[in-house]
């Protein structure tokens, strides 16, 4: 319960701060309003609340009482609701046989006569001009109405509110139709109360729980996280939300908060399937929350905020959370919450609960384990930055092939300072293999993976390990990616820069695999280009450095240890780091040569 505690406590703190609807309320796209007269007779054409600045038209977002939870069962919302239920208005479908378009009729006639027979019993006793009108209208109002008057068609898909003639809010806005609101909802709870496992006070208990929208994958009309629909998860006679109480008023507060953070970019990044949300408490929640959306979600425009981007830089130079923020209060709690889509339910993926400076410290370890040089373009790579580079890079939206699971761990590892998926680093060798982008990024992710399953393993390592090239790194799988560097480049420098297929694209994947079957014709090959390098007079400097790199990779083993049959996978990552670091090197000498120049 501790999920639902926390996000309770984040729905109290954003009514404060008028982001979230109060309890009872909901925001949901309105598309047009009815103007009614004091008689309840529509005052002219309908009002188009879209904008259309856009493309598409697109509905705005308004408070109104929060809506009935439906399937297939016909239950009408208060003083709101979809055309075909307040207005009795029948879309129409391309391609519908006959008895399909009449099953729809009678349907739609029955959710008008319930939407109308619910407001004529709740509205009849009362006295205020705008509840008055929405009275006398239901009275007046026939669903062949509609055609008659001429209203358009797109509204027959949209949400329809009410607001009288004379005033400037919408009905259910209404001193008066907030209190039968709140009546309303009083009657509709059971009698039963127990302790609620949210507050620990004694409430009415909430049967069902209000559907959560949002989560990428699961039903467009909600889903739950907490529910009972089978017997088989029922008990001691217990039926439906009486398995675990939680009352009406906490129920509506988390579900409300989750779907307003499922909504906003500010507290939700998508990573593979998982649509992850993020809050903080305290009264630096704000910064805090924009500190971790900086994080994971892609920055490749130019940081608004700057003073986020300078926290970022102490925090990954090490500097402790009392340096950095002084006015921060200790002990700010900070949540992340993992949602997948599992049918009419929704899953918890992963649930991560930290104070905050610990979780800064795991962030600062992260860069750290990234640290390579030269740097990616990017210093503070996002986790989504991240994952785009596991993906290939053949197609138009690399998010859409992550794999699923990959996402949530690799995020949960960055969190919690524990060791990267495995996964990570075999997606990643399998996409250097079939595309041979060896990007900045992807090499300090392997990087990343390495170090930290190093240390993990016990092992001894420096903050300097692997970061630059290391003349001294005996492992055969970095002295064969750097050995490689240089046959690629000695092949470039003999025969221009202008090569259709370098080794690298023909023979990557062999030579960081299985090296004692490939390098042999590579290292002819080189001989050749070295050669031909010697000829040329221009190309002479080139070719005695290149010899002399190649010797000294030659030096530090023996042919039978630096030809193995076949490199593991982190072996395999450790060519692609030597390669990298080779490559740059190359580049380095040549501007610090034409500096001397």
């Amino acid at each position: 319960m501790s999920i639902l505690t926390s996000l309770d406590r984040a729905y109290h703190r954003l009514e404060k701060e008028d982001k979230v609807p109060p309890i009872g309320y909901s925001d949901e796209r309105v598309g047009y309003c009815v103007v009614l007269g004091t008689d309840g007779r529509p005052v002219g054409q309908p009002v188009d609340l879209r904008d259309h600045s856009g493309k598409n038209p697109v509905a705005p977002r308004h408070s109104v009482p929060r809506p009935e939870k439906r399937t297939v069962k016909i239950v009408p919302n208060f003083l709101w609701d979809k055309a075909a239920y307040a207005l009795g208005a029948i879309e129409n479908e391309e391609g519908e046989t006959p008895d399909e378009r009449q099953r729809r009729v009678e349907r739609t006639v029955k959710q008008y006569e319930a939407f109308r027979d619910r407001h004529l019993d709740a509205l009849q006793r009362e006295s205020d001009a705008g509840l008055v009108a929405c009275y006398r209208f239901l009275q007046w109002w026939k669903p062949e109405y509609f055609d008659v008057r001429g209203w358009p068609d797109e509204m027959k898909g949209s949400n329809v509110v009410f607001r009288l003639g004379t005033d400037h809010n919408f009905i259910h806005d209404r001193e008066a139709a907030r209190q039968l609101w709140a009546s309303q909802m009083n009657q509709d709870q059971e009698l039963g109360q127990a302790v609620c496992l949210v507050t620990g006070e004694r409430s009415p208990i909430a049967r069902l729980h209000p559907s959560i929208k949002g989560v990428r994958g699961a039903q467009s009309a909600g889903a739950s996280i907490v529910s009972f629909n089978l017997d088989a998860f029922e008990s001691y006679g217990h039926k439906q939300g009486d398995n675990a109480p939680v009352s009406e008023d906490a129920a509506a507060a988390y579900t409300t908060v989750l779907n307003h953070f499922l909504r906003t970019n500010e507290n939700k990044v998508q990573l593979g399937d998982a649509s992850t949300v993020f809050w903080a408490d305290g009264s630096e929640a704000a910064q805090c929350e924009a500190l971790f959306s900086f994080l994971t979600n892609d920055t490749d425009d130019e940081i608004s905020e700057q003073a986020i981007k300078t926290i970022l830089e102490k925090i990954k130079s090490g500097r402790p959370m009392e340096e950095i923020r002084p006015d921060l209060p200790q002990g700010v709690r900070f949540y992340v919450l993992g949602l997948a889509p599992n049918a009419a339910r929704i899953s918890i993926r992963f649930w991560l609960e930290y104070d905050f400076a610990t979780l800064a410290d795991h962030i600062r370890c992260h860069y750290q384990d990234m640290r390579i040089n030269p740097p990616p373009r990017q210093e503070q790579p996002s986790v989504r930055r991240c994952l785009r580079e596991i993906a290939t890079t053949k197609v138009k939206n690399p998010y859409e092939h992550i794999p699923p699971q990959l996402a949530g761990e690799m995020l949960r590892a960055i969190l919690t300072g524990r060791s990267y998926p495995q996964t990570l680093l075999s997606t990643i060798l399998m996409r250097l293999r079939s595309d041979k982008a060896i990007t900045d990024l992807r090499v300090a992710l392997l990087k990343a993976v390495v170090c930290r399953n190093r240390r993990t393993a016990g092992h001894l390592t420096k903050e300097d390990d692997l970061v630059s090239l290391d003349p001294t790194n005996v492992d055969p799988g970095y002295l064969l990616g750097r050995l490689f560097a240089c046959f690629e480049h000695a092949q470039k420098q003999a025969l221009g820069g202008n090569v259709n297929a370098t080794i690298r694209d023909k023979y990557y994947g062999a030579a960081s695999a299985t090296p004692r079957s490939v390098f042999p014709i590579l290292q002819r090959n080189a001989m050749n280009h070295l050669a031909k390098l010697r000829k040329d007079p221009k190309s002479r400097g080139a070719e005695i450095r290149l010899d002399r790199d190649i010797t000294q990779i030659y030096e530090c083993s023996t042919p039978e240890k630096l030809f193995v049959p076949t490199l593991t996978m982190e072996h395999q990552a450790l060519f692609a780091i030597g390669y990298y670091h080779q490559k740059n090197a190359f580049f380095t000498k040549k501007e610090e040569k034409e500096n001397e120049e």
